[in-house]
């Protein structure tokens, strides 16, 4: 460790911290601040490249007690110069993100990218800034790129398995340490910090040159665990119940059925067998969606079942269990 510690410094050392926006830093957004910080602002020093935009009350405790992320082996806060609460307070301050990492819900993504255009940023001290979309689900960057102008050229997607709950306002909780995987289209010297700072947190992060591939498993794995853990509002776990068997293997099939029309060619006994190992890994982990229908909020099901509906029914190809997962969902959740 201390080997991969001094060659995580040597980078530092070469490479100019780069400026990132955590656009939505809710839980996974707040954790992301965190891993791109450095770790020497943990002992009281303040952040200045990383800046947090959210929502009033947890940016508000942020900037009076620092944000704390507590982990199994401790707790630790962290104090960051820059927290908006819009895009107006951004476009008055004097940070310039060189990165806007978007962190929302796939559900508040048009209205993210409604805000970006008429901020005037865009044209602004944004007018050369990367995107990087890390969200679940499927289908944001097209999305991304039809209502931003000018920002496909410039936008990349990444997909983490870390989890983390927000506890309340400025406090979330490490659930379980997972990968971070961008897709490789970074610059060198942007890869290389955001390397060097998730190893100064002990944290895994890859730059996969077959990305697309990577989204679709955790496509699979979403699309089993998310509704079925949401409607029997239970953990994980409840996905490796024998009675369920049937339904789990079938969800599968339907979404490798999919995915192979649209060219990515899958296994779907190995994607079963990937999604089960996922299950039993976290058995004792509550997923996002079922947090969502406990508290009576929107979930993301049209960007994950929804999305391998939509491509099904666009190429004939019946769907009939990921068709019934996705409808008591919508019956389910707000916003159905």
């Amino acid at each position: 460790m201390i080997e991969q510690r001094e060659a995580s410094a040597l980078v530092d050392n070469k490479i100019e911290p780069k400026n990132i926006l955590i656009y939505g830093a809710g839980a996974i957004g707040s954790l992301m601040g965190y891993l791109l910080s450095d770790p020497q602002s943990s002992n009281s020093s303040i952040v200045e490249n990383v800046a947090l935009l959210g929502r009033m009350g947890h940016m508000e405790r942020i900037r009076s007690e620092g944000l704390e992320v507590e982990a199994p082996d401790g707790t630790t806060l962290v104090h960051f110069r820059h927290l908006f609460t819009d895009l107006d307070e951004l476009l008055r301050s004097d940070f310039h993100p060189d990165v806007v990492m978007i962190c929302v819900k796939t559900y508040s993504l048009q209205r993210l990218c409604q805000e970006l255009v008429k901020s005037g940023l865009l044209e602004d001290r944004l007018k050369n800034a990367l995107f990087l979309l890390l969200m679940n689900g499927m289908g944001n960057r097209e999305l991304f790129g039809t209502l931003v102008p000018g920002a496909s050229g410039r936008t990349l997607e990444g997909i983490t398995s870390n989890g983390v709950r927000f506890a309340q306002d400025g406090r979330i909780e490490l659930k379980g340490k997972g990968t971070t995987v961008i897709e490789k289209s970074l610059p060198q010297e942007l890869e290389q910090f955001m390397k060097s700072r998730f190893e100064d947190r002990e944290f895994q992060i890859e730059f996969s040159a077959d990305f697309k591939r990577q989204q679709w498993n955790k496509l699979f794995i979403n699309s089993v665990i998310n509704p079925i853990a949401a409607l029997a509002r239970q953990k994980n776990g409840i996905i490796l119940s024998k009675v369920l068997g049937g339904t789990v293997e079938r969800v599968v099939r339907e979404g490798v059925a999919v995915a192979q029309e649209l060219g990515m060619d899958f296994d779907p006994d190995a994607v079963l067998e990937l999604v089960l190992s996922v299950a039993e890994k976290t058995g004792e982990n509550s997923c996002s969606m079922l947090q969502d229908v406990l508290k009576n909020k929107t979930t993301e099901i049209d960007s994950i079942n929804g999305y391998i509906v939509r491509q099904a029914e666009e190429r004939s190809i019946a769907v009939p269990v990921n068709e019934a997962l996705y409808g008591l969902i919508k019956a389910n959740a707000r916003g159905s």
